[in-house]
């Protein structure tokens, strides 16, 4: 154990001595502990490299382990280089060649021959390298454009001629008046004549040395060229030209400088703002023709949002104008020799993602799979790009269809679809075996609040469960898939570092054990209860409770919230909010009930509790938190009267409809970084729940605490970091102000000068937490 004697640093002699405070919870998080992070195997799966920080350094730095030598080492300068990407190694369809990217240049390595070449070695940055013309050149993007490298003889070819530079761009088209005038000048003058025959004739003798037609400049007048591919047979090469919207931004004002003048630090647009339009062209090399989609055989392209029923006269627009919907193509998928393409397709309102077959000889689109949801489509796997091929003729893919993400397969050719998993839980991950006859995935199958790791037969259906330990296992898997790396964490256990055999039974080795300083170990860390009740419509929820040992006389209770919305915090894994989760250790020593729920919209629980927010955040979530009072007053005697709750972000907008909605409820609420008027956030995440504020005026209304700011009858506090470019102080500003013109007095507001949406200051965490303790114990305890 001698590679860990310095690991605890100067921590190793501190103890809590039992009492937990603001001040010690909100240190540097390096106070902890350190655990290990970003594990990568080596190319040949026999080493694994990892970041780790047990020196309580400034950075962490790059260790590694080998299979015969498992205690960890750090790398040296000289191995660091060498590192391997964390990016995938890009394989022929024989896996006896890969190829990758590196400093900016690409690599290609014959793994029987056992050497590596570099490809390129240029001030240009070389990206994105595949296999392509049946396998027999390497296909890479470079400043735009792709070109090829030919194994055999080492040349390099331009295969694109994308762009707008002075050098390839064609002469500009002649107006009428000016070929008018060319032809008049050639009838009239004999020497023009003479020299347009001589300049032709040598023209044309030069041509018949040609071996190869001239590169076909491809202009782009307006816009952005994206995600640049090629088939496998090298003809077909594929592109997306994203037209520039034009959208108002908005600006966050930062007063705290070095200069001392007040600057603007550029932010985001708006919900409802004009949004870039993306088209897929596709350039096909041998006809020498560029053509895009037919997208009117897209089934349910004009289909109109359930929605607009609230909205008969614009539902009636709609119909009479019949107008096919926005769309933007995710990907493009070739089998392995280019047989088939299977492309992605969703709508611009994100109410549908297609996955069509595309015949490139009649440009026609054959649908394989529609998945509608009159909500928004999302889910684990179908926004990630989780598609792929098993061969020429199967492609398999995500979808919530069932109610919950699970693996599917389908035979492009005779339409047969295949439902490899299926049960009321999520695959979170998958990805195919090398050999092609497994699924690798992750699963919350055990429970809601658990990650576990699985082997999945393709042609058996035969599932094995390959980890073993409860909590959260987010794995690695080594090239040759005989190891796996673990990142194993439980509820009051940070991240440590695991490796195991890839088969079920095999027993995991801890490799790191400085997650963990000694100061952090001397605290009695509670493992709070992982629970379930049921909500007022029938709903099951989820939820973690912190008992304390001595419970005050005023049976004090508070709720925590979550923020993100679609994130999960019951469960049984360390928590991205780990300094909430030592606060509600903290709450409970003070005689404090706690409870933490994944209320309606959490991740985790399928598309029903996903999308239970639809049109009205605040709703149905806001509803849970009711009910979870109900459950703490019932089941462990919270006292009614002493009800506070706390959250940022989505949390702390759901803490303002808390207490602006339910004032009888909840006494006391912390807001931290709160959205107040869903018309100021952005339009990714906003437009999916509330659609836009000009077409569904309703939602916005109802999701909006300013429109229920005269509701506040309890004690609220309100914290802001003011150079949040994620939910804008604009939005704690706004609220202050209609809570003045209301009268309100018994609320406050605090900002933060130097912080963002997330904070980052010791300081500024301390003094947060401080008055938000000191808010329940004013209130709650009185």
């Amino acid at each position: 154990m001698a590679a860990f004697s310095c690991m605890l640093g100067s921590a190793a002699a501190q103890k809590i001595n039992g009492t937990l405070t603001v001040e010690k919870i909100m240190r540097d998080p390096q106070w902890i502990g350190s655990s290990p992070s970003q594990p990568v195997w080596s190319r040949g799966g026999d080493t694994l490299y990892f970041l780790w920080n047990p020196d309580q350094k400034e950075a962490d730095s790059l260790y590694f382990i080998t299979l015969k030598n498992r205690v960890p080492q750090k790398a040296g300068t000289a191995l660091q280089q060498y590192r391997p990407s964390r990016t995938n190694y890009v394989y022929n369809l024989a896996r006896n060649q890969f190829v990758y990217e590196k400093y900016g240049d690409i690599f290609f390595m014959d793994t029987r021959l056992g050497y590596t070449k570099r490809i390129t070695q240029t001030t240009d940055y070389e990206s994105n390298p595949g296999f392509s013309f049946s396998d027999q050149k390497i296909v890479y993007l470079r400043s735009g454009n792709l070109y090829a490298w030919d194994i055999t003889s080492g040349e390099t070819t331009q295969l694109t001629n994308i762009g707008s530079s002075a050098s390839s761009n064609p002469p500009p088209r002649k107006g009428r008046e000016e070929v008018w005038l060319e032809q008049d000048q050639i009838a009239q003058f004999d020497v023009l004549r003479q020299r347009r025959a001589l300049r032709d004739s040598s023209e044309a003798y030069r041509k018949t040395f040609e071996t190869e037609k001239p590169l076909r400049y491809i202009q782009v007048r307006e816009g952005t060229v994206r995600n640049l591919s090629i088939s496998p047979d090298g003809r077909f090469v594929g592109y997306n030209l994203v037209s520039p919207a034009h959208p108002k931004n908005t600006f966050v004002p930062n007063y705290v400088t070095e200069s001392g003048y007040t600057s603007s630090i550029p932010s985001r647009n708006k919900v409802g703002s004009e949004q870039p339009v993306s088209v897929l062209y596709f350039f096909d090399r041998q006809r020498d023709t560029v053509f895009t989609l037919q997208i009117d055989s897209i089934p349910g392209i004009r289909e109109l949002p359930d929605y607009l029923k609230d909205y008969p006269d614009v539902l009636e627009k709609r119909k009479i104008a019949n107008q096919k919907r926005s769309i933007f193509v995710h990907s493009v998928s070739w089998s392995p020799k280019g047989k088939n393409a299977v492309i992605e397709i969703h709508s611009a309102d994100n109410k549908d993602r297609w996955l069509m077959r595309w015949i490139p000889d009649r440009n026609e689109l054959k649908l394989l799979d529609r998945q509608r949801d009159e909500a928004w489509i999302g889910g684990p796997g179908i926004h990630s790009g989780s598609t792929g091929w098993i061969n020429e003729d199967i492609f398999w893919f995500q979808s919530e269809e069932s109610g919950y993400s699970h693996l599917y397969t389908i035979n492009v050719n005779t339409l047969v679809r295949k439902q490899l998993t299926q049960g009321p839980y999520e695959v979170q991950d998958a990805r195919l075996s090398e050999n092609k006859e497994y699924f690798y995935i992750t699963t919350n199958e055990v429970h809601p609040g658990e990650k576990h790791f699985y082997r999945l037969g393709i042609a058996n259906g035969k599932k094995e469960k390959i980890s073993s330990a409860t909590g959260a296992n987010l794995v690695t898997l080594a090239p040759g898939e005989k190891h796996i790396a673990i990142l194993h964490s439980y509820s009051n256990q940070p991240w440590e570092l695991f490796l195991q055999e890839n088969k079920a039974g095999a027993h995991p080795q801890q490799i790191s054990f400085a997650a963990k300083s000694e100061e952090f170990q001397s605290y009695p860390w509670r493992d709070p209860d992982l629970i379930s009740f049921k909500a007022s419509d029938g709903a099951t929820v989820f939820a973690r409770i912190y008992k304390p040992s001595h419970p005050h006389p005023n049976k004090p209770a508070v709720l925590f919230v979550h923020g993100a919305g679609y994130l999960q915090n019951a469960h049984r894994w360390w928590s991205s909010y780990f300094r909430e989760y030592m606060f509600h250790n903290m709450l409970a020593d003070n005689g404090y009930y706690v409870m933490d729920i994944d209320y309606r919209g959490s991740a985790g629980y399928g598309r029903d509790w996903r999308t239970g927010i639809y049109r009205h955040m605040g709703g149905k979530d806001l509803g849970d938190h009711v009910d979870a009072v109900q459950y703490l007053v019932s089941q462990y005697g919270a006292n009614p009267d002493h009800i506070g709750l706390y959250g940022g972000s989505y949390g702390g907008f759901l803490t303002l409809m808390g207490m602006f909605k339910y004032p009888g409820v909840f006494s006391a609420g912390a807001a931290l970084r709160p959205v107040t008027d869903w018309a100021n956030y952005n339009h990714g995440y906003t437009s999916n729940i509330l659609n836009e504020p000009y077409n569904d005026s309703l939602a916005y209304y109802r999701s909006s605490p300013l429109y229920f700011a005269d509701g506040l009858k309890g004690h609220l506090l309100v914290c802001h970091g003011m150079v949040d470019v994620n939910v804008h102080y604009q939005d704690a500003v706004k609220l202050s102000q209609r809570l003045i013109e209301l009268g309100k007095e018994n609320w406050e507001l605090t900002g933060y000068p130097v912080e963002d949406h997330g904070f980052v200051e010791p300081s500024s965490w301390t003094d947060e937490y401080k008055r938000i303790f000191k808010l329940f114990e004013r209130v709650l305890k009185e």
